[in-house]
């Protein structure tokens, strides 16, 4: 395959195994995420940061359960309507362009996710990626 053919979708296909949904250091979540999962959950918005998130520095973050999954999978997302952005992105994430190492270490647990592309193509497929969904 020449590398400029490559897509996003050669890069990663979903197998809804829920391991993004799984340890690391928690997902991000934006004001806009926090008032429709908390609408979404009929839960007053500063209640839900109170009982789902923790703060990491000045961003909150998704709780995770105690078997180290977000508080909100079920085996299945049960918020997947209104999941966070960075869900939504997943695994076309920032970090990845911030270090492109992150992009094997995600590999080495998401079974959805190719790490046998130079490292060039997957940050051209993140950018794009990005650019589209707005960073």
């Amino acid at each position: 395959m020449s590398s400029d053919s490559a897509t996003t979708s050669d890069l990663f296909q979903c197998t809804n195994c829920g391991e993004c949904c799984k340890g690391y250091g928690g997902t991000y979540v934006t004001d806009r995420d926090i008032k429709a999962i908390s609408d979404y959950t009929n839960t007053d918005q500063k209640e839900f940061v109170e009982k789902y998130c923790r703060m990491s520095g000045k961003k909150p973050v998704l709780v995770q359960g105690d078997n180290g999954y977000c508080i909100f999978w079920d085996k299945i997302c049960t918020i997947h309507p209104v999941k966070p952005k960075m869900c939504k992105k997943w695994p076309f994430i920032e970090s990845i362009l911030i270090d492109i190492s992150n992009w094997d270490i995600m590999a080495g647990s998401c079974p959805g996710m190719r790490n046998d592309f130079p490292d060039m193509e997957v940050e051209k497929c993140v950018t794009e990626e990005l650019e589209k969904t707005g960073r």
